[in-house]
């Protein structure tokens, strides 16, 4: 039963983990060939490189050194940055680390916006292979291919939990198609095997110098994906990752192998899986190419949920606004639908997809952010085995961080071809994390909490003077000991006050899973407090831990920050603070009990 359980995770992560890295073959090749003349030395070259670039930077870097550096079974820049502010002595570096870590969470949003659109437009591109439809027009496949991101948005509502069960098997069936047409073009061109060796990807960068730069900012999209190796680890498990992770090497590299194979013998022909699989096995060519339709939309739908996630965290961590947040499986709450990004992400991919119009084209924007974001992944890991000492881990990191930085210095020669789009995707969520972070400290600044103990002092006399409404109301508050100025407000000045009166805080912790309540009672006569401590990709339902206390709340209050200001920037904060949605939104609180208090900040 055991083992069986086991197979079913590690098929599940080749559909949900693999989806991006998998689909590579269908694009990486043809845009490397675009500029490189199809000998025989640098097709042996292109494909040594691709090889020892997914075994070095996916294989090493993350499969066996980042998955087992995961805080409790997580991974991903923001479990890294935590780790190394644990290590940390220096606020300063500390700094610098959370602010290095927004910029990989901001590449990683923008490589979320050219993922979509380059495997789908890529899958659909090979429709020009059937019979038939060689002269057909490329505004159709343009418009084919937003068709489909379009739905594949609109179905993000629904949710994916009555048809995920099949993205592992689809994906299986995929790698599968992949091994076996690079099988058939390898046995066309043996000689093709000889590209395993290092010296075939040392010679063609020495022969070519730095003019190999340009075919390294392509090779990277062979690699496109390894940070989700990582990122996804705490929703599936290292184990499944890794051994997943032993099935799709081997078959990315029999397609690659097969499509040098191809292309000694034949030469280069625009995207070249598509016209292998096209010359191997004819009329089957339609089921495969449907199957890499799918296979494009897996990966995608992998991306938009990782943006979920990932978006949810920065939420959770008070880096971003808060957004309205939609809970799309009974049966497990990590399957969340926000409808904000949902609809910014596919405004994005449609026009990114109508800027650059084929893959080929997107292919000169993508790579610069996986790059940076690989990068930093990378620099991280070796400032965690300086702290920690451990020399021979230092040393390959050290060699390893080499190679993600040449990749990001040879993506730079793509950004007058369109690579600027990657830091112009990821400069806007950068600019509005720089803002609401600013505001928020510029607000904390500005917040006049009430010391815990004057607050006592006064609510033990209007506790024992006033008139109190039955039942029992919460009070959201940040610090239990430091009361929020819109409590204040109700009990003293406007009087209110419930024979039971609860204040609740919620803090959000450096590790990413687990949560843990308190119920303190008999602070003051009809006075309590219960706080939440909870992992930053945690879920809270904060009605079920109420419930587990028995408490039963008639009213819920929170405050409500109203924002002026003659300064443009505390302006646009205070616009995103309006913009975000109440309280009960976020937390799914009952709304017919929830009353927001409105505080004004002079800023």
């Amino acid at each position: 039963m055991f083992s069986s359980l086991a197979e079913s995770k590690v098929i599940k992560s080749l559909g949900l983990v693999f989806g991006d890295i998998g689909t590579s073959p269908i694009y990486t090749v043809g845009i490397i060939l675009l500029f490189l003349h199809p000998s025989e030395e640098n097709i042996l070259g292109v494909i040594s490189l691709i090889f020892w670039s997914l075994f070095l930077v996916i294989t090493v870097q993350y499969v066996w050194i980042a998955m087992n550096v995961g805080s409790k079974g997580e991974g991903g820049t923001i479990v890294l940055k935590e780790m190394l502010i644990s290590l940390l002595k220096n606020n300063s570096i500390a700094s610098f680390i959370s602010l290095l870590a927004i910029v990989g969470v901001c590449l990683f949003m923008g490589d979320g916006v050219i993922t979509p659109a380059i495997s789908i437009l890529s899958a659909v591109e090979g429709l020009r292979l059937v019979p038939g439809l060689e002269e057909i027009e490329g505004f159709i496949l343009l418009f084919i291919a937003a068709l489909i991101a379009v739905c594949l948005f609109f179905c993000q509502k629904k949710g994916t939990d009555s048809i995920s069960w099949a993205f592992g098997p689809v994906m299986v069936i995929w790698f599968v198609a992949l091994s076996i047409t690079g099988l058939i073009g390898i046995a066309g061109a043996p000689q093709i095997l000889f590209a395993l060796s290092p010296h075939y990807a040392i010679g063609f960068l020495l022969e070519h110098g730095i003019s190999s730069f340009i075919v390294l900012s392509s090779i990277v999209l062979c690699v496109t994906g390894g940070e989700a190796l990582y990122a996804d680890m705490g929703h599936l498990g290292r184990e499944p990752i890794i051994k997943g992770w032993y099935v799709v090497f081997p078959a990315l590299m029999l397609s690659y192998l097969g499509q040098g194979a191809f292309v000694l013998q034949y030469g280069s022909m625009g995207t070249v899986l598509f016209s292998m699989v096209s010359s191997e096995i004819g009329i089957l060519y339609v089921p495969f190419l449907l199957l890499s339709i799918c296979a494009t939309i897996i990966a995608s739908q992998a991306m938009i949920s990782g943006m979920f996630s990932i978006v949810y965290q920065a939420m959770t961590t008070r880096i971003i606004p808060k957004m309205k947040i939609s809970y799309t499986s009974s049966a497990l709450r990590s399957q969340i639908y926000i409808d904000t990004v949902n609809w910014v992400l596919l405004v994005a991919v449609l026009i990114v997809m109508a800027t650059f119009q084929t893959s080929d084209n997107l292919g000169a924007a993508y790579g610069l952010a996986v790059a940076g974001d690989m990068s930093i992944s990378a620099f991280m890991l070796l400032l965690i085995f300086i702290l920690k000492k451990d020399a021979l881990r230092i040393g390959t990191m050290f060699l390893l961080l080499g190679i993600n930085l040449t990749f990001f210095l040879s993506c730079l020669t793509k950004i007058p071809h369109g690579a600027y789009w990657s830091f112009l995707l990821a400069s806007i969520p950068l600019i509005i994390i720089v803002i609401f972070i600013k505001g928020q400290q510029k607000l904390r600044s500005a917040f006049k909490p009430l010391p815990y103990e004057e607050f006592i002092d006064k609510y033990h006399e209007l506790y024992r003077n006033s008139c109190k409404i039955s039942g029992a109301a919460l009070y959201f508050t940040s610090d239990i000991r430091t009361v929020s100025p819109y409590i204040g407000q109700i009990f003293f000045q406007n009087n209110i006050i419930y024979k039971q009166n609860i204040l609740v805080s919620i803090r959000i912790k450096g590790y990413p899973f687990g949560v843990v309540s308190d119920y303190e009672e008999g602070l003051a006569e009809g006075l309590s407090a219960f706080s939440i401590e909870a992992g930053y990709m945690e879920i809270i339902d904060i009605e079920l831990l109420l419930r587990e206390r028995g408490i039963f709340e008639k009213t819920i209050f929170y405050g409500i920050e109203n924002i002026i200001s003659d300064r443009m920037i505390w302006n646009l904060f205070g616009l995103m603070k309006k913009a975000s949605p109440p309280f009960v939104q976020f937390y799914s609180l009952p709304p017919e009990k929830i009353h927001g208090v409105i505080t004004r900040f002079i800023m």
